[in-house]
């Protein structure tokens, strides 16, 4: 391995997930202050200096720990340090459901969002994504979420899903960057923590290596199989789609993971939030194992019922006594 071999490692994921996204002007980096995200914003610098492109620096702060501040101001100090002049503080309150880690998530993704920016660079590694598909197969969650995250779901970019973390530590050592280490990092109360520190380690010794790109690669053959199918579902979703309702006999022939995926596009569209596989099967029961039965019950008081050959969405209103059949109990 050369000297500088992490650096140019960095600087190539760069370039490949620009050339992915096609012609851009400017793009923004996020910064938390370690290495992951450091090491981005490095190679990001370096290679749109050479391609004419506007880079923008988003720190965000989310408060959650003493002298946040003071961090955000060092990090800020680098990225001027590396050239990158537009470096804006974004500070959130972190607020809502599921627990501190998802609303930190979603508060962070929210604020990145609202600076407007088309093509908006995140530091997650190959490491981070064997963590998601982890999660993923311990939830149960399908093969959705163990797809991972997308290298390119705009305005996200995400260029180092195939770089471990091990080569943005040293990339930020060749380039002499202090790297602040998030004491949640180590913290075992998160569930990513323990799977950083204690089962991936395992399964490195226990499979003798190589897991996390496994993992990634799982990821990336499902992310391409799930793709596959959700693009047959858009086109079989347009024949089925009658004045808002949905035509049983164009679905009933198709397979039923392609059916589900027609009634995930279709609920989201008309409003349906938090969707669950559970919830996918209850509703294609009314398809594929008919009987005669009630609607079925979903999240944000809506119902789904089968009349005359159609699927047809309904608003829910506690105490209206709809004859549902609740996947979880309705709201009391």
């Amino acid at each position: 391995m050369t000297r500088f071999a992490p650096v140019a490692r960095t600087r190539q994921a760069v370039r490949q997930l620009l050339d992915k996204a096609g012609p851009v002007a400017e793009v923004a980096v996020a910064v938390s202050g370690g290495a992951d995200s450091l090491a981005l914003a490095a190679a990001t610098s370096y290679v749109a200096s050479r391609r004419g492109l506007t880079v923008h620096g988003l720190i965000v702060d989310h408060r959650l720990q003493a002298g946040s501040g003071e961090v955000a101001a060092a990090a800020a100090k680098q990225l001027h340090g590396m050239g990158i002049d537009d470096v804006q503080v974004l500070t959130v309150s972190v607020t809502g459901r599921g627990g501190p880690e998802a609303a930190a998530r979603s508060a962070r993704y929210q604020v990145l969002r609202s600076a407007g920016l088309p093509l908006v660079l995140l530091g997650h590694t190959q490491d981070d994504q064997a963590e998601t598909v982890l999660l993923g197969l311990g939830r149960g969650s399908g093969p959705r979420s163990i797809a991972g995250m997308r290298d390119l779901d705009l305005p996200w970019g995400r260029p180092f899903l195939s770089v471990p973390r091990a080569t943005t530590v040293a990339a930020c050592a060749e380039l002499g960057l202090t790297v602040w280490e998030d004491p949640h990092n180590v913290d075992p109360a998160y569930t990513r923590v323990r799977l950083r520190r204690e089962v991936l380690p395992l399964l490195e010794d226990v499979l003798r290596g190589g897991v996390a790109p496994a993992l990634a690669r799982t990821a990336a053959q499902l992310r391409d199989d799930t793709e596959a199918l959700d693009t047959l579902a858009t086109r079989l979703l347009e024949p089925a789609l009658i004045e808002g309702e949905l035509a049983v006999p164009v679905l009933a022939a198709e397979p039923a993971a392609l059916r589900r995926r027609v009634l995930r596009r279709w609920l989201l569209q008309v409003g349906v939030p938090e969707l669950t596989d559970a919830h996918l099967r209850s509703v294609d029961a009314l398809i594929g194992d008919w009987r005669g039965q009630g609607a079925v019950w979903l999240p944000g008081n809506f119902a789904v019922g089968r009349a005359r050959g159609r699927l047809r969405v309904t608003a829910w209103e506690p105490g209206e006594g709809t004859g549902c059949t609740a996947t979880t109990s309705p709201p009391s």
